[in-house]
């Protein structure tokens, strides 16, 4: 395995590495790391991951707080080429999700046309937070997701 360090021989996928193992030897979460650069926990995860470009000052906040190698600021603030592995997912918490789309797609498809009009929601001009709500049941998991309404254009 090749030094990651190395910083002209980086990859992306390199980057998201260095950031994993830092994360977790600094003990670190996600909403210390996001408070510590001014950005939501949802959008840091995302882009940490390599679903986002960072902006300059938050890549250069990120680096020096975890520590990883000058090189990879540039890395991180480039427009990544989003790709997901498989087509549905095994991870559990992550198949639910999909299963949450595929039992309530079509009702929430039609509430937006219904209120909305013929149209979509943008995933980016989009904003997310994952909270946890006490509930006599057991805790509950929030997903609250806002984007930008967009119709479709007719010509």
């Amino acid at each position: 395995m090749k030094d990651l360090a190395q910083a002209e021989t980086l990859t992306r996928e390199d980057v998201t590495a260095l950031i994993l193992a830092s994360k977790k030897a600094a003990l670190q979460t996600w909403e210390g790391i996001a408070e510590a650069i001014g950005m939501s926990p949802v959008w840091t995860h995302s882009a940490c991951m390599g679903m986002n470009a960072f902006p300059r000052d938050k890549a250069d906040a990120l680096v020096a707080l975890l520590d990883l190698p000058e090189a990879a600021a540039d890395l991180l603030v480039e427009s990544p080429t989003k790709i997901w592995e498989q087509t549905v997912p095994t991870d559990p918490c992550i198949y639910r999700l999909y299963e949450i789309v595929g039992v309530y797609g079509p009702t929430i498809k039609a509430l937006i046309h219904e209120g909305f009009g013929d149209g979509i929601m943008s995933a980016i001009d989009f904003d997310m937070q994952v909270t946890r709500v006490p509930h006599e049941k057991g805790d509950r998991v929030k997903i609250e997701m806002s984007g930008k309404y967009l119709s479709y254009n007719a010509w």
